[in-house]
Order: structure tokens, then C-alpha cells, then sequence
């Protein structure tokens, strides 16, 4: 065999064992009754049950904490967090997690939130009023 060709065939394995490797550790989004039939790793989307307790105290254990959210197609879980609370958490408009189920709980190993702006329409319209209002003075 040549040379060529047989430099060929490795950069194909190479590529080949990448490929399937980027797969293997990616994982999907799902819901929560996905979570229950599936061993892998998946992504939720949904909001948190503000109606329902955190449970979060650093003094008793600072890598503990619980609470419920309702994926996206309405189905709600209890989801532990082996980490601290993430500031603002009450706050966010929408939550992604990232884990899979044990027993009755979705295990998260990341959290992603997305906060709601800091700028409404009622502010900005607000400083725009005070910025006329000084121009004209």
C-alpha cells in the first residue's frame, strides 16, 4: 500500500472516532416523561413552581437544593441540585436543566436560567421623559 493511502484511511478513523464521540456525549431536549425513559443525559426547558417551596439552607448543607418546575408540556417534577442556589432563581422567566431521573426526582447537573430584561417599556419610557424634561430646562 502506499503511503498516501494509508495516511488516508487514518485521518478517516480520526474522523470517524470525533464524530461518533461529539454524539455519544451530546444530549437532547425532552420533557420530563422523556427523562423517565431515558439513561442518558437530556436538556428540560420549562418554570418554576413559585407556588411550591425551595428548599435551599447553606448552613445545613450548601451543595443541596430542591424545588419544583413544570416543563413545557405541563408536567411537573421535583428537581435536586447538587450545587448552591443560583442568585436571582425566584426571578428567572424560564429554566434549563440539564440531568436525568432518579427514582421520582430529575437530578440536574447545570442550570441555565433566562432572567427577565431590566429594561420594561414602562422604564424606558420613564427616562425618556426625564431626559426631555432636563433638555428643555
Amino acid at each position: 500500500m502506499k503511503k498516501s493511502s494509508i495516511f488516508g484511511l487514518v485521518v478517516i478513523a480520526i474522523a470517524i472516532a470525533v464524530i461518533i464521540s461529539v454524539y455519544s456525549s451530546s444530549s437532547t431536549y425532552g420533557s420530563f416523561r422523556d427523562a423517565q425513559n431515558t439513561t442518558g443525559e437530556l436538556h428540560i426547558v420549562g418554570h418554576l413552581n413559585k407556588t411550591k417551596q425551595l428548599v435551599y439552607d447553606a448552613t445545613k448543607d450548601a451543595n443541596y437544593f430542591s424545588f419544583y418546575m413544570k416543563d413545557n408540556k405541563g408536567q411537573e417534577c421535583k428537581v435536586v441540585f447538587t450545587g448552591s442556589k443560583p442568585q436571582d432563581f425566584e426571578r428567572s422567566e424560564q429554566i434549563v436543566l440539564t440531568g436525568q431521573m432518579e427514582g421520582g426526582e430529575f437530578h440536574a447537573s447545570k442550570i441555565l436560567m433566562k432572567c427577565p430584561s431590566k429594561y420594561t417599556k414602562d422604564q424606558v419610557e420613564i427616562s425618556e421623559a426625564k431626559s426631555t424634561k432636563q433638555a428643555s430646562i
